[in-house]
C-alpha cells in the first residue's frame, strides 16, 4: 500500500472567497476599536489583515481598500483626517510589491520581511500627527510595530484555513 505524503507546506489552497476577505477586514476594524487605554503594545489588525489580503491577493486587495479602511479608522478615531489612510495606502502598496517574494518565504520570515513595513506605517501615522500639531507620544508608541509583526504567524495560518483543501484519500485522483 503507498503511503502518501502529507506536508502543510505543500498543500494547494482553493481560491479565496471575497466575502470572507471582507467579513476578515470587517473583523479587524472591530478589533481595532476595542478601547484599551493607552497601552502602546496593541496590534494594529487593520495593518496586519490589510498587508495580509495585499500579499495574497495583490489584484483584489489593494491601495483603494487601505484608503477606504484608513478613512473609516480617521473617522472612527477622530485622528487627524488622512493619518491612517495614507499609512495603509503606503502599507498596501509596499505588501503588494514585494507579494511575489514573499510568498517565496515561510510565514515566519514573512513576518521578519513585514517588520519593516509596519514600522513605515506606524511612522507616517505619527510624522502626519506631529506635522498636524500633535505631541510626540514616545518611544513606546513603536512597540505595536512589533506586536503586529509577532501576530503574522497565528494570522498567516488562521487565515488561510478556509483555503485548505482537505486530504483527498481517493488514490486515483493525482491532486
Amino acid at each position: 500500500m503507498p503511503t502518501q505524503a502529507t506536508h502543510s507546506s505543500s498543500r494547494i489552497l482553493l481560491p479565496v472567497r471575497m466575502s470572507f476577505v471582507v467579513l476578515s477586514l470587517l473583523l479587524a476594524l472591530v478589533l481595532h476599536f476595542v478601547p484599551v487605554g493607552r497601552f502602546y503594545a496593541v496590534p494594529d489588525f487593520v495593518a496586519l489583515v490589510l498587508a495580509f489580503w495585499c500579499v495574497r491577493e495583490p489584484l483584489r486587495v489593494g491601495m483603494g481598500t487601505g484608503f477606504l479602511l484608513g478613512m473609516v479608522v480617521d473617522v472612527a478615531h477622530g485622528s487627524v483626517m488622512g493619518q491612517h489612510a495614507m499609512a495603509y495606502v503606503l502599507l498596501a502598496y509596499a505588501a503588494g510589491e514585494s507579494s511575489r517574494r514573499l510568498l517565496w518565504f515561510g510565514p515566519s520570515a514573512q513576518a521578519l520581511h513585514m517588520t519593516p513595513l509596519f514600522l513605515m506605517t506606524q511612522v507616517v501615522m505619527l510624522l502626519i500627527r506631529l506635522m498636524a500639531g500633535g505631541r510626540f507620544p514616545g518611544w513606546e508608541y513603536f512597540f505595536s510595530t512589533f506586536t503586529t509583526a509577532a501576530l503574522w504567524l497565528p494570522m498567516h495560518y488562521l487565515l488561510l484555513i478556509p483555503q485548505m483543501r482537505p486530504i483527498d484519500r481517493d488514490e486515483n485522483r493525482p491532486l
